[in-house]
């Protein structure tokens, strides 16, 4: 399952990046996922949340956010979403594909920190 590997790569990602000052933990990740990128969306979110055990992320919710695949004509210039399977003959002039304009991101759109203590403080005992 590929999705293990992105979700550790993410942690990794948000674990090595410079944290806001006073932030001690992460509240959310909104991760950008294309509809061609071949992730499936739950089988990340439970990687995810095994991948944080243990780390900054722990608890830390996974937003993902599904970009659609959009293709643009050469010769007319028209764009049209793809659907998957994807269709990349152009629909209205029957054109190929210029390239895709997107659908295969699969990109760390924001991190939400937390700035609250990661465990409350212990009482002194007298």
């Amino acid at each position: 399952m590929h999705e293990m590997s992105i979700a550790l790569a993410v942690v990794d990602q948000i674990e090595g990046a410079d944290r806001p000052a006073g932030a001690t933990a992460v509240r959310s990740v909104r991760l950008q996922v294309g509809e061609l990128a071949g992730v499936v969306p739950d089988a990340l979110s439970f990687s995810f949340a095994l991948a944080c055990a243990g780390t900054v992320l722990e608890g830390a919710e996974l937003v993902v956010e599904p970009v659609p695949a959009r293709a643009r004509c050469g010769p007319c210039a028209h764009t049209w979403p793809t659907g998957m399977p994807p269709q990349l003959g152009c629909p209205r002039c029957g054109g190929a594909s210029d390239g895709l304009l997107s659908g295969r991101e699969l990109q760390i759109a924001s991190v939400c920190w937390d700035d609250a203590p990661a465990h409350p403080p212990i009482p002194q005992e007298r």
